[in-house]
């Protein structure tokens, strides 16, 4: 049992042992020992569900990482490749398949396809003439999967630009079939609110899979009460922004990958190390970041400013605690000192670590060169000279910064400006392509197909209106004790998550004009209870709320849900889904198209 995923009012452990019970079934249907063939970027979601441990009591004997050519030699019966339904993949199996030694014992070949099987990928392999080989192929729909006690993931790294460029809705499909899931483990959601074209898509999907599989309609008390639906095109605007949380600045330097961040190694050699002139450790530190470890559960969401407090204050209780076996003078104030030291060791343990973290995300935000971007994308957020080319974004094109930093600017500048004047907006183009090079004119064509970079249309600026409505910039902001979610990007509060705020409290006829300023549609659905099944809510209970990510969220949005449910007087507790984890670099990179 993964102890972390069950601490909130919603036990994930129950989702995460339905996918593992579904896995195991797999593996037990092809009898005999096992060599699994991963597609590598299903690794790390898989890593979350079901460790080696699992496998190998399933007779897993071996793992390669899918790549062309032949397949290392294994002494075993069952080939087993699990892959997403891609057709370059298809190309490499085929090519394992067809390389193999005739000469040795024949092998059993078996395919699971995640999260669904295609008819295109099996006409590939039969095109190949490798379809025959293979005795189970299967699909193993792992649509969303628990990262912690409140999160869940699809992991589909390009949902966004398959319903924003490509059209492609098939990873709507795959949220729909997600949360009809959770619908069967963890009862019918009564309310559905949402705002966007894909969230109605969503929605849509759900209510028609409801009624043709009748069946479906389970007798479990509902933990959810509502669900919400968000589009990402409909806040652009906060991905772009720096993240200012701990876990987000963590995500935006070093990039949190399935809840594992690589590290430079030098900050955790220990002080012996150092000393004695041996070697320094050449490898990245891999550090699991979840509220399984206490700390990191602490001080994950506070804002940067916030955390060293903390982590001293931590120091001073973790060195009483240990002063403490001084004054053990009987056996059993010794016995019951030992018998705390393995927590203790952690604690120190974990101190340690997040101090040395603490020091290296230092090291980035006290540089000029990180306040002098911050500052221009709070005076963008808080409306101040969105309309002109900014001089701070056309220095750094001059002197070559990171391409994916400039776009960030360049797309908030427009977000914030409801989009740019034709004049401003081909001056930036300009630059840009003369500076970085004319191959990334197809990436400038995608960040204005998906509503990032765009010319104003109508000559219009609606941010201002939206911002004073939805309160989306505060000036008073308290980074160490927060009494409004802005202080995740230190004034400027999400306007997605204000969304959900408001929605529970006063709910949205409120900013009724606002919404409609806002892509797409917004809606609400109810679905209908068996009788005996409707809530009777205790006194002081709170409402539980799903609030779902259509195109991926950021660390920082989490941490101000988080904030929202912790608040004394909110009413309402959140967990959060989505297709993909992201930061503003993931999101853009997502979108550039590669230079061939």
């Amino acid at each position: 049992m993964a102890a972390h995923l069950s601490y909130g009012r919603v036990n994930l452990n129950v989702l995460r042992e339905a996918v593992r019970r579904e896995l195991r079934e797999f593996l037990d249907k092809c009898a005999g020992s096992k060599a699994i063939v991963w597609d590598e970027y299903l690794t790390g979601p898989f890593g979350l569900i079901a460790q080696y441990s699992l496998l190998k009591e399933h007779e897993v004997e071996k793992m390669f990482t899918l790549k062309g050519s032949r397949l290392p030699a294994a002494d075993v019966k069952n080939i087993i490749f699990f892959v997403r339904p891609r057709l370059e993949l298809m190309d490499i199996i085929a090519e394992n398949v067809l390389s193999e030694d005739r000469r040795s014992p024949a092998r059993d070949f078996h395919i699971l396809f995640v999260p669904r099987r295609s008819l295109l990928c099996e006409q590939r392999l039969k095109d190949q003439g490798v379809l025959g080989s293979f005795i189970h192929r299967e699909e193993y729909s792992l649509d969303l999967i628990p990262f912690d006690g409140d999160l869940l993931s699809m992991e589909s790294e390009s949902a966004f630009k398959e319903c924003y460029l490509e059209n492609d809705q098939t990873s709507l499909y795959h949220a729909a079939k997600g949360l009809m899931t959770l619908q069967a483990l963890y009862g019918t959601i009564p309310q559905i609110f949402g705002k966007g074209e894909c969230a109605r898509q969503v929605a849509n999907v759900m209510i028609r899979m409801k009624r043709e599989f009748p069946g479906s309609q389970n007798s479990i008390f509902p933990v959810f009460d509502t669900l919400l639906l968000l589009d990402r095109n409909v806040d652009l605007l906060t991905p772009l922004a720096t993240q200012l949380t701990y876990e987000g600045l963590i995500d935006e330097i070093y990039g949190i990958q399935n809840s594992y961040v690589k590290l430079p190694p030098e900050k955790f050699a220990s002080k012996k190390q150092g000393e004695s002139g041996k070697e320094l450790p050449m490898e990245a530190k891999k550090l699991q970041l979840n509220s399984a470890e206490e700390l990191y559960a602490e001080i994950r969401d506070k804002n940067f400013n916030a955390v060293g407090s903390v982590l001293s204050k931590k120091a001073k209780i973790i060195s009483a605690a240990f002063e403490e076996r001084h004054n053990a003078k009987t056996v059993g104030e010794i016995k019951q000192f030992v018998s705390q030291l393995p927590h203790m060791q952690a604690a120190r343990g974990s101190l340690a670590n997040h101090t040395s973290i603490a020091e290296l995300i230092k090291d980035v935000t006290t540089s000029e060169d990180f306040f002098d971007k911050l500052t221009v994308e709070q005076e963008f957020m808080s409306g101040i000279d969105t309309d002109k080319v900014n001089n701070y974004i056309e220095d750094c094109i001059a002197q070559k910064h990171p391409l994916i930093k400039i776009l960030r600017l360049v797309c908030l500048q427009s977000v914030c400006n409801s989009g740019l004047k034709q004049k401003v907006l081909d001056y930036y183009k300009r630059e840009i392509l003369q500076t970085y090079g004319y191959e990334h004119m197809l990436t400038l064509n995608n960040l204005e197909q998906a509503g990032l970079l765009r010319p104003q249309a109508g000559g219009r600026n609606n941010y201002p209106t939206i911002r004073k409505t939805l309160r989306l910039w505060m000036d008073d902001v308290n980074e160490q004790n927060p009494n409004d979610i802005s202080y995740v990007y230190s004034g400027y509060a999400p306007l997605s998550v204000r969304l959900a705020q408001l929605l529970a409290r006063p709910g949205w006829r409120s900013i009724e004009e606002v919404l409609k300023m806002l892509p797409g549609p917004h809606f609400e659905e109810r679905q209908q209870l068996p009788a005996g099944l409707q809530k009777r809510r205790q006194q002081g209970e709170n409402r539980v709320t799903l609030v779902f990510f259509l195109g991926g969220v950021t660390y920082a949005e989490i941490a101000a849900l988080r904030f929202l449910s912790q608040m004394e007087d909110g009413g309402t507790e959140y967990v959060i889904a989505t297709t993909k984890l992201m930061n503003g670099t993931s999101w853009i990179e997502s979108l550039m198209e590669k230079p061939f």
